[in-house]
């Protein structure tokens, strides 16, 4: 496993594995939302954010983009979940920060479990604008 500074041409990939990640991780959002933000992810969203993928062999797997010290996003191709992916990319945000935070919907189970299985704690609740969704923001400190 590798983790390296995403490159202009992987971007289509990254999409793909983002829209696909979305998708199941998100069954309560209308798929059609996730359609609509394609290009902005594509075009806005990966472009303000430092974004970083994590390989197995030569073929990307997942990616993390990092807003200052905040997770933009975190995915795992859905073919390759379980396999310590999410993990490697979790701890590579946590190497080059002392404190990161994120927000995860909070019916997103599995994310929240994994997020909270990897050392972060519930900070506060909001609502996603967009979705109307509640969602938690999460955060993590080095000195716990």
């Amino acid at each position: 496993m590798e983790i390296n500074v995403a490159k202009q041409e992987e971007l289509d990939t990254l999409i793909d594995i983002w829209y696909e990640g979305s998708v199941q991780a998100h069954d309560f959002i209308d798929e059609s939302y996730w359609k609509s933000q394609k290009q902005a992810m594509k075009e806005t969203y990966l472009p303000q954010s430092k974004t970083y993928v994590i390989r197995d062999q030569s073929h990307i797997v997942g990616f993390l983009s990092m807003v200052d010290h905040v997770i933009a996003a975190l995915f795992v191709d859905v073919t390759k979940q379980k396999k310590g992916y999410g993990k490697e990319l979790l701890n590579f945000a946590k190497q080059q920060n002392d404190v990161v935070t994120l927000n995860v919907y909070k019916k997103n189970k599995s994310a929240i479990r994994f997020y909270e299985k990897n050392g972060f704690l519930v900070k506060k609740e909001a609502i996603d604008e967009p979705t109307n969704e509640g969602e938690y923001v999460l955060e993590w400190r080095k000195d716990i």
